[in-house]
């Protein structure tokens, strides 16, 4: 399958998006070799409408999304869509519906290759803290804050 590549800057650094003729497949903020990968439509779309999520201007994405995973992986990650733009919650609410699975659910969170569009950045310790971000916690605090101005809610800066 034809591999695609968009690339943007934004505030948090340089947002690597891959895809193929039907969806994004990974969106990253870590280097790629990207050596003659050119755009398509869907890569371009993605990229557009990360943009305007850093803009404040998008809060859900309509471009196609598909990554590789075992069946639970990928009913974790349905989950993480349903966790309201400029919400938080915590891996033990996250995996209440599973209390025995919270390891696991943290796994597969983590192995999310689709950064921001599906929102493992909304998940945090039980505790409060930031905890496991595979973009680096300085990100996930940027995109917690960020979410949360654009929806004006409470307070601006969150204390982690």
């Amino acid at each position: 399958m034809e591999k695609y590549c968009s690339i943007i800057n934004s505030p948090i650094g340089e947002v690597v998006i891959m895809a193929d003729e039907n969806a994004v497949s990974e969106i990253t903020f870590h280097a790629r070799d990207t050596t003659g990968l050119a755009e398509n439509e869907i890569s371009q779309l993605a990229a557009k409408e990360l943009k305007a999520y850093f803009e404040g201007m998008l809060q859900t994405f309509t471009f196609p999304i598909s990554q590789s995973g075992t069946e639970f992986q990928q009913q974790v990650w349905q989950n993480l869509l349903k966790i309201p733009y400029g919400e938080i919650t915590s891996y033990a609410k996250f995996s209440a519906h599973k209390p025995l699975a919270i390891r696991a659910i943290a796994a597969a969170n983590g192995k999310n290759n689709i950064a921001i569009a599906i929102p493992c950045h909304r998940v945090i310790g039980s505790n409060g803290k930031l905890v496991g971000y595979a973009g680096e916690l300085w990100r996930k605090k940027w995109l917690l804050q960020h979410e949360r101005e654009v929806v004006q809610k409470g307070q601006t800066e969150l204390k982690f």
